[in-house]
């Protein structure tokens, strides 16, 4: 099986050196400076097991998205696509796997936030597109990716429904790779417990300027606890079937498996990033707002974020 990995960040590194440990042909799709160590150095990952691995290029085939059109050569190659780039790279990453993938391939988002995989589907289909979340934690440094947290992708198709047999070929490939795939028959709630735990995590430890495991100390937790319930009633009143005390237990469980982790959103902050605020409280805002509730932690701390975006870009 061909896949693709779109988006080489500190997700797509540890999925990419997932991929390397099986016998699946890959395509890492990246640009920059990120791009340029991919082609010359490869890729490195400090695991959670204290092993480092290096990842050789000749190990994939490296597309540098910034480079110009797609080449001709892997224009319908692919079976799968797993998109893991940053919200708002949504649109040119579906234009990507769109060129790279075969009239029967699959797109999978594990993206950050909601309606990517709508976003996706929209250009391939409902049933070429798989949503995804995972649980996985990990940062990435100028001495590469450190996975520092073992989690899982959960996936399911948008229709609900068991896989097919190229969706059945990629959980396996998945399952190879150490990643702990999961199907589900309901990835709306899957996406949803995903987005509610990045809120609940994301925006404080983003603003703090700590790691997820210090969330867990006196009032930076209380203040998490207060942003779940704002966001969880919001998911309720969305048809959402979920509780209180189910999204508190896994909010405690991903904090304690990912505490070494830097958030997405600190490490976006610490590099000068545009972040991912709007598709994880700006999107709570915006149902709210839809819904006729109130959302005022979520705008808080969204205003708080988007003045620390102002204040490094301004520097």
């Amino acid at each position: 099986m061909r896949v693709a990995v779109l988006g080489i960040g500190s997700i797509g590194g540890v999925i990419l050196a997932g991929l390397a440990d099986t016998d699946a042909e890959i395509v890492a799709v990246s640009r920059g400076h990120t791009a340029q160590v991919l082609y010359s150095e490869g890729l490195i990952v400090h695991t959670p097991d204290g092993v480092i691995e290096s990842i050789p290029p000749n190990r994939y085939t490296l597309v540098d998205s910034e480079s110009g059109p797609l080449p001709e050569v892997l224009v319908g190659s692919c079976e799968a696509a797993i998109i893991c780039g940053k919200a708002y790279s949504t649109p040119i990453l579906s234009q990507i796997a769109d060129e790279i993938l075969s009239d029967e391939g699959i797109a999978i988002s594990i993206q950050n936030g909601m309606g990517h995989a709508q976003q996706i589907s929209s250009r391939l289909g409902r049933t070429r597109t798989l949503g995804g979340a995972t649980t996985h934690g990990a940062w990435r440094s100028t001495d590469g990716i450190h996975w520092v947290g073992r989690g899982s992708i959960t996936l399911g198709a948008l229709g609900g429904g068991q896989p097919n047999e190229t969706m059945a070929s990629l959980l396996s490939i998945l399952d190879k790779a150490g990643l702990s795939p999961i199907w589900t028959e309901d990835i709306s709630r899957s996406i949803w417990q995903k987005l509610l735990i990045n809120i609940a995590i994301n925006p404080i430890c983003a603003i703090s300027g700590v790691r997820n495991g210090a969330l867990s100390e006196g009032d930076l937790w209380e203040q998490s606890q207060e942003l779940l319930k704002e966001s969880i009633s919001v998911a309720q009143a969305s048809g959402i079937d979920i509780t209180g005390s189910e999204m508190q237990n896994l909010l405690i469980e991903v904090v304690d498996s990912t505490s070494q982790n830097r958030c997405s959103m600190l490490q976006d902050l610490m590099a000068g990033r545009k972040t991912e605020i709007d598709s994880l409280c700006g999107y709570i805002i915006r149902r709210g707002e839809e819904l006729g509730m109130p959302t005022p932690l979520n705008s808080m701390l969204m205003a708080l974020v988007k003045g620390v975006e102002m204040s490094s870009q301004r520097d």
